[in-house]
């Protein structure tokens, strides 16, 4: 019997890259296999699978990594059911970002890994709405980089490499425009490093990604058409958002407060 709190939403895919969030009481799923890195964080509750011939435990604020190909199933561990976040990746983009190395395997498939949760949070904070493709890079550069540091089937890699010249030169670019469009193509040309590259660079340069650094630019961007006396709709148009909602959700997450309480409180100072 379906529980009326069970939901299962998920994005509109980009290639290779998929988000899913779900709630589940009692039996979940029945045996299955997928043809990616299945890799999430339990929320709430406690949910169960089988797994490599044993019965795994996730617990609120667990990660989890499933290998691609591996049968596994799912049902709730506790009478509350469990609601968690998981992101699928094609094993090949995590082979590019780690400059062509084979996939890494984790054995503990299940860990309190707070890197990893705080990776998928980041994927999932705007969700449903579509992840740039630039938060797509960042998020399987940081991805990839977690699993090979927990993998123990092969030597750690070299350190990352951190080119500061290729990173400042996206950084430059990130702050001539607000298009929401401009592509990792696009600061690949720009900088000569790949994607995977550059994210790593562009994080060690400056403590962001060049999509959060990109939002944060915008966001600025409507601060100062807000304080020009600009409606929300049109600061959120003027500074690149698809629409209203995007652009609170956005500016929320990154000054704690929505537009409104923003606006408010400047004209009381």
């Amino acid at each position: 019997m379906i529980d009326a709190r069970d939901f299962l939403r998920q994005d509109e895919p980009a290639p290779g890259f998929r988000r899913l969030a779900a709630r589940f009481r009692g039996h979940a799923y029945d045996p299955h296999r997928h043809e990616c890195y299945a890799v999430g964080v339990t929320l709430a509750g406690v949910q169960e699978f089988n797994y490599r011939g044993a019965v795994r435990a996730s617990a609120q604020g667990q990660t989890m990594v499933l290998h691609p190909d591996e049968a596994h199933d799912g049902h709730a561990g506790v009478e509350d059911g469990f609601t968690y976040h998981m992101l699928y990746v094609d094993p090949a983009l995590i082979c590019a970002a780690l400059d062509g190395a084979p996939p890494p395997f984790v054995r503990d498939v299940v860990a309190r890994d707070g890197e990893l949760a705080a990776i998928v949070a980041e994927a999932f904070e705007d969700f449903p709405s579509p992840l740039a493709s630039m938060a797509v890079d960042a998020t399987i550069a940081r991805l990839a980089d977690n699993l090979d540091r927990r993998s123990d089937r092969r030597p750690q890699r070299p350190g990352a490499r951190h080119c500061f010249a290729a990173a400042e030169r996206a950084r430059q670019l990130l702050e001539e425009t607000t298009d929401p469009a401009i592509s990792s193509v696009e600061l690949e040309e720009a900088t000569g490093l790949d994607r995977y590259a550059l994210a790593r660079a562009f994080r060690a340069a400056f403590g962001s990604s060049p999509h959060r650094y990109l939002v944060a630019r915008r966001l600025a961007r409507a601060q100062r058409l807000l304080a020009d006396g600009a409606g929300l709709a049109d600061a959120a148009a003027g500074a690149g958002f698809a629409d209203q909602s995007h652009f609170t959700r956005h500016f929320k997450a990154h000054l704690g407060l929505t537009p409104g309480r923003y606006i408010s409180l400047q004209r009381v100072a």
